[in-house]
């Protein structure tokens, strides 16, 4: 039984000694995993993309003098400026990164939990609005 158990104990000490050798060294680092950005919205703009224009980024509606792929109206471009310092022109909207980052300023403002009343107030006020959210949600 001695014999046994200074085998054990022979092996065990070989075991450790090879083990410690070979682990890892003990260097400190750091890893960096590149991760998408979470956009919250962007099912939204697509769908209100689909409605406003079929995805036309140069699209013009003359009547309301809309313009871009949202189709931003005069009055929220000024209240975007106003509100933000900035200084785009209606020519600017058929840009589409300024216009989806006029889009998620205001939708920023409400929240990105509810995508109906954010569809509601960028189309305006009223019930007509209602039918609007009802156009949109066929492309959620």
């Amino acid at each position: 039984m001695r014999a046994n158990f200074k085998k054990i104990v022979f092996v065990t000490i070989l075991l450790l000694s090879i083990v410690s050798k070979i682990s890892a060294p003990c260097y400190k680092s750091i890893i960096l995993i590149d991760c998408r950005p979470i956009q919250p919205y962007k099912r939204l703009m697509l769908a209100i993309a689909k409605v406003e224009t079929k995805g036309d980024t140069l699209a013009y509606n003359p009547i309301e003098a809309a313009a871009g792929i949202f189709q931003i109206r005069p009055i929220r471009l000024i209240d975007y400026n106003r509100r933000t310092g900035s200084s785009y022109t209606s020519q600017d909207l058929f840009n589409y990164e300024t216009s989806e980052k006029i889009f998620l300023y205001f939708a920023d403002q409400i929240g990105p939990y509810n995508l109906e009343l954010i569809a509601r107030k960028w189309n305006g006020s009223g019930h007509m609005t209602i039918n609007y959210w009802y156009r949109i949600k066929r492309y959620l």
